[in-house]
């Protein structure tokens, strides 16, 4: 990517988008499209068509996306599969139409299949059965990833697509019934040590095994594919690690200083048993993860103390 050219970050603003944007600024890019949800609604094919012809960029990041938790998952299903297909759908083809010379379009690891064998490979992608509780989502993400390969193949377009593990990093979600995992745990440790309550509940049993990603990282990678990746086929971005949900509670148990009882409440689902990304295919490119889970969770529990 040239210095001078005009970039636009969907989703600026989001965990993914605000990291997006922070690596450019420090590269030295300075050209950059940033539009807020009341500026753009991404669900508005004419806004959007509008805002391309209008602006007309090189280069486009796509990390806006509707996100959530099991719960905002299992509750807002229509919402997730109709909001995430307009917003891709305008974004991708304004792109195409308006001759973006590349664009990245980001998937999610939830939309592998849920016995997928481990870890997760890329060409393990629409070979089972999906998640229940996050279906609507994946098909919208799925269909997000067909499209940049359709385009590429009928149109000529450089679309690529990369796929995260879970991620966790500044500007989080810590709403409560809504958030993900880890900062649902740091919200959680946080108020209990507050208000000194007398245990923690975790949903679920604290089995299921996840990798994380801390999303300063992801920005690194997104940048790195967009300098040196040209391939059809999306491309996983991970640690290659994992760490049972039991033991990363724990952690951000010791982390934040609580002095309480860990209590497991297994009436909840569990989701996907296992979630670990085969990342060899970008290893073998060179690049690989800098921030380990420990230090990214005090840089972000430090954060969250600070600012929520």
């Amino acid at each position: 990517m040239e210095k001078a050219a005009k970039i636009y970050i969907a989703g600026h603003r989001g965990m993914v988008g605000s990291a997006i944007h922070r690596k450019l600024e420090k590269e030295g890019y300075h050209n950059l499209l940033l539009r807020t949800s009341s500026e753009l609604d991404l669900r508005n094919q004419q806004a959007v068509a509008d805002f391309f012809a209008a602006e007309k960029p090189d280069y486009v990041f796509l990390a806006a996306a509707k996100v959530g938790g099991i719960l905002a998952n299992s509750t807002y299903k229509a919402d997730f599969l109709y909001e995430n297909l307009a917003i891709q759908n305008n974004v991708i083809h304004q792109s195409y139409l308006n001759n973006v010379k590349k664009l990245m379009f980001l998937g999610s690891s939830c939309i592998y299949p849920k016995f997928a064998p481990q870890p997760l490979k890329e060409e393990y992608l629409l070979t089972g059965l999906l998640e229940p509780t996050n279906e609507p989502y994946a098909i919208a993400k799925i269909a997000g990833i067909k499209m940049c390969e359709a385009y590429r193949t009928q149109y000529g377009c450089n679309f690529i697509s990369a796929m995260p593990t879970n991620l966790y990093g500044f500007n989080d979600n810590y709403h409560p019934q809504n958030s993900h995992v880890l900062p649902a745990l740091i919200r959680k440790f946080y108020e209990a040590k507050l208000n000194s309550s007398a245990e923690v509940v975790v949903l679920g049993t604290g089995n299921p095994l996840r990798e994380f990603l801390f999303s300063d990282d992801l920005a690194d990678a997104c940048f790195y594919l967009m300098q040196n990746y040209d391939e059809a086929e999306f491309i996983n971005i991970g640690t290659g690690k994992d760490i049972s949900i039991k033991n990363l509670a724990l952690l951000i148990k010791e982390v934040s200083g609580y002095e309480g009882e860990l209590v497991f409440d297994t009436s909840r689902p569990d989701g996907t048993p296992r979630k670990l990304m085969d990342v060899s295919k970008l290893h073998a490119r060179g690049w690989r993860h800098k921030i380990e889970l420990e230090e990214g969770i005090r840089i972000v529990y430090s954060d969250f103390v600070k600012n929520y």
